[in-house]
C-alpha cells in the first residue's frame, strides 16, 4: 500500500522496523491492562479498556473504507476521545492529523484539503463549522461527533462509532506516519511528517529516566512497562497544553509507550485552580505546559491559595515540562518557591525536539531566560553552513541532526529549505536564531521570520518581550515591527499589566525599564497597554493580532 508523502513516494514497507506505536501500546495493554491510562473529569479508563475502545473505533473506520495511509483529522479538545481516536488511527495504520480547535471554516477547510483527510473526529461544539465546509469534501468517509445530545444526520456519534466490533490486530511498520501541523504563524500551516521510527527514537531519554533502554520490539515494550509499573515509577502526565499542540502531543506519546497515564482538564478555558486540583486528585507526576502563558496563571493561583491559607497536595509532582514559548526565570523561581520539582524547559519545534534544554530546581540554578544547553545532536550554523564559534557573538540558526521528520506533506520546496543536507547529513533547521556563549551554552534570539529590521539592525521579538516581562507589573507582552518612515520598521509592544498595578505603570515607565536591559535600538518606540494579550490555545503569540491592535490605536 503506497502513501504519497509529497517529497517522494514511499511504500509502507520501506524503512520497516519491528515496532509501531499501535503495536507497542497493544503490548502495554496486554502487560498492565488493569492500570489506569486516561483520566478526565473523575472518569478513568484502564489500559485494557483503552485498547478495546480504540479497536472498536478502528473497526468503524475500516468498515467505512479507510485503510493504511488514510488521513484521520482530529478537531477535538483535550479529553479521553483524542488519544482514543489517535490510537484507533494507528491501529489501522492510518495517519492522525491534528487540527487547531480555534480554526474557523476556511482554516478547517484548508487542513482537510491539505491533509487529504478521509475521516474527521470533531467536538459537538464545532459541528456548525464542520457542516459549513463538509460538502466540499466528498472524500470524507467518516464524520464522528464527540459529545453533544444530538448528532447531525450527516455524522455518527462517538458512542455509535464505539458500538461496532473491534478490529483484529494486524502487522504494522515503523515507517507509518503521524502528522503534526505547525501553527501557521508565518504562513499557512504545514503537516510535519513524523515516522513511528523517529517518534520512538525521540523517547530514548524518557525511558532512560525510568532506568530503561529504549525498547525495539513489542516484547521489550511489555517487559519495560511491567518493570516500570512494578517499581511505581510510571509517569502520570497532566496534559495542560492542548494535545493538538506538539508539547503535549509529543510527550504524551512517550508517556503511553512506557505504560503511563494521561490526565486532562475539563474546563473549556485554562483554569489553574482546576489544574492543581487534578494534580492532587490524580497524583500527577508530570505537567506539560507552554511557557509563561500557562505558568504565570499557575503561579498566581498558588499565590492566592497561600494568602487564603489553603493549599493542594503537590507531593507527587516531580517534573514540569515546557516548550514552545519563553518560560521566564522569575516565574520559574516563583513556582519553585511553592514546590520543589524539576522544571525542564525544552527548546524544540514541530520539526524537531532536543535542540536544547534548561533544567531548573531549587538545587539547580536557573541560567536565565532564553539560555539553554545545546542538545547532543544539535548545532548552530551560520549562513555559510559552518559552526558558530562560541563567544564570537555571531548569530546562527539552530540545527538538529536527528531524530527528525521526513519533511512537510505536499510541500517539497519548503521541505528542501527546512531540512537541508550539510556536511553529508540531513538537518532540521526551522529558523530559530541563537548566539553561542563562551561556555558552549546558547542564548535563543527567536525566529528569523518574526525578526524586526529597524535601521539595518535586527531585533528579535522574544528578546524584547522577555526584557519587558521582567518588570513586576507586566503580566504578558507581544512585540512586533510596525512601518516607520525613518527606520523602515520600528519596535512596538502590546503589554498587559497586572490588575493590581494598572495605576502605577505607564508607557514611559516600561520604556525606562527596557533601557536598563536592552540596547537603545531594541527599546520599543511605542508601548500600547491592553486589558488582555491574545494568544493561541497552545500559548503561542498572535503577532497578527498585535499588529492589528497597534494599527487600530494609532
Amino acid at each position: 500500500m503506497e502513501c504519497t508523502l509529497g517529497v517522494a513516494s514511499l511504500t509502507m514497507s520501506e524503512q520497516a522496523t519491528t515496532l509501531n506505536l499501535a503495536t507497542a501500546w497493544e503490548a502495554v495493554a496486554d502487560a498492565v491492562g488493569e492500570q489506569t491510562v486516561l483520566a478526565a473529569g473523575g472518569r478513568r479508563t484502564s489500559w485494557a479498556e483503552f485498547d478495546h475502545r480504540a479497536a472498536c473505533l478502528a473497526g468503524t473506520l475500516q468498515e467505512r473504507g479507510l485503510d493504511a495511509g488514510s488521513k484521520v483529522a482530529l478537531y477535538c479538545y483535550n479529553g479521553v476521545e483524542y488519544p482514543e481516536a489517535q490510537y484507533a488511527a494507528f491501529k489501522l495504520r492510518c495517519i492522525p492529523a491534528n487540527v487547531n480547535y480555534r480554526y474557523l471554516g476556511d482554516e478547517l477547510a484548508y487542513i482537510l484539503d491539505n491533509s487529504d483527510a478521509e475521516a474527521l473526529f470533531f467536538d459537538h461544539s464545532l459541528a456548525d463549522r464542520v457542516d459549513a465546509v463538509r460538502d466540499g469534501f466528498p472524500e470524507l468517509k467518516a464524520l464522528v461527533q464527540v459529545g453533544g445530545v444530538d448528532t447531525p444526520s450527516w455524522a455518527i456519534s462517538y458512542e455509535e462509532a464505539l458500538a461496532g466490533p473491534p478490529m483484529p490486530r494486524i502487522d504494522r511498520s515503523g515507517s507509518d506516519l503521524w502528522f503534526l501541523y505547525t501553527g501557521g504563524t508565518t504562513g499557512m500551516p504545514k503537516a510535519v511528517m513524523w515516522s513511528h521510527d523517529n517518534l520512538l527514537a525521540n523517547m530514548a531519554k524518557t525511558f532512560a529516566s525510568l532506568g530503561e533502554v529504549l525498547p525495539r520490539t513489542a516484547g521489550e515494550v511489555a517487559a519495560a512497562a511491567t518493570r516500570i509499573s512494578a517499581g511505581g515509577s510510571r509517569i502520570r502526565q497532566l496534559c495542560a497544553a492542548p494535545l493538538m499542540h506538539g508539547t503535549s502531543g509529543l510527550s504524551s506519546l512517550a508517556t503511553l509507550t512506557h505504560g503511563g497515564m494521561l490526565a486532562t482538564l475539563e474546563q473549556g478555558s485554562f483554569d489553574p485552580d482546576e489544574l492543581w486540583t487534578v494534580v492532587e486528585s490524580e497524583k500527577i507526576t508530570m505537567i506539560s505546559i507552554v511557557g509563561d502563558a500557562f505558568a504565570r496563571p499557575m503561579l498566581d493561583s498558588l499565590n492566592r491559595a497561600a494568602i487564603a491559607d489553603r493549599s493542594w497536595d503537590l507531593s507527587t509532582l516531580r517534573l514540569l515540562l515546557s516548550s514552545g514559548v519563553m518560560f521566564s526565570a522569575p516565574v520559574k523561581a516563583g513556582l519553585l518557591g511553592h514546590h520543589d520539582c524539576m522544571i525542564v524547559d525544552v527548546l524544540g519545534s514541530s520539526e524537531g525536539t532536543g535542540m536544547g534544554s534548561q533544567v531548573t530546581s531549587r538545587e539547580a540554578r536557573d541560567a536565565g531566560t532564553a539560555r539553554f544547553s545545546l542538545g547532543e545532536m544539535a548545532r548552530v550554523f551560520n549562513d555559510d553552513g559552518r559552526d558558530v564559534v562560541p563567544g564570537s557573538g555571531e548569530r546562527g540558526r539552530l540545527a538538529l541532526g536527528g531524530p527528525i521528520p521526513l519533511g512537510y506533506y505536499r510541500d517539497p520546496e519548503k521541505t528542501e529549505e527546512t531540512f537541508p543536507t550539510i556536511g553529508g547529513r540531513r538537518w532540521s533547521i526551522p529558523g530559530d536564531w541563537a548566539v553561542v556563549e563562551t561556555d558552549g551554552s546558547i542564548t535563543l534570539l527567536g525566529r528569523g521570520s518574526a525578526c524586526i529590521n529597524t535601521g539595518g539592525e535586527k531585533v528579535y521579538p522574544e528578546e524584547v518581550e522577555e526584557a519587558i516581562k521582567e518588570h513586576p507589573a507586566v503580566a504578558d507582552c507581544n512585540v512586533v515591527g510596525v512601518p516607520d518612515e525613518r527606520w523602515g520598521q520600528a519596535v512596538a509592544a502590546v503589554v498587559e499589566i497586572n490588575d493590581a498595578d494598572r495605576t502605577t505603570s505607564d508607557e514611559e515607565a516600561l520604556k525606562g525599564h527596557s533601557r536598563t536591559l536592552l540596547a537603545g535600538y531594541k527599546v520599543p518606540k511605542r508601548i500600547l497597554l491592553v486589558d488582555r494579550i491574545h494568544r493561541g490555545p497552545n500559548g503561542k503569540p498572535d503577532y497578527r493580532w498585535a499588529r492589528e491592535v497597534l494599527e487600530a490605536s494609532s
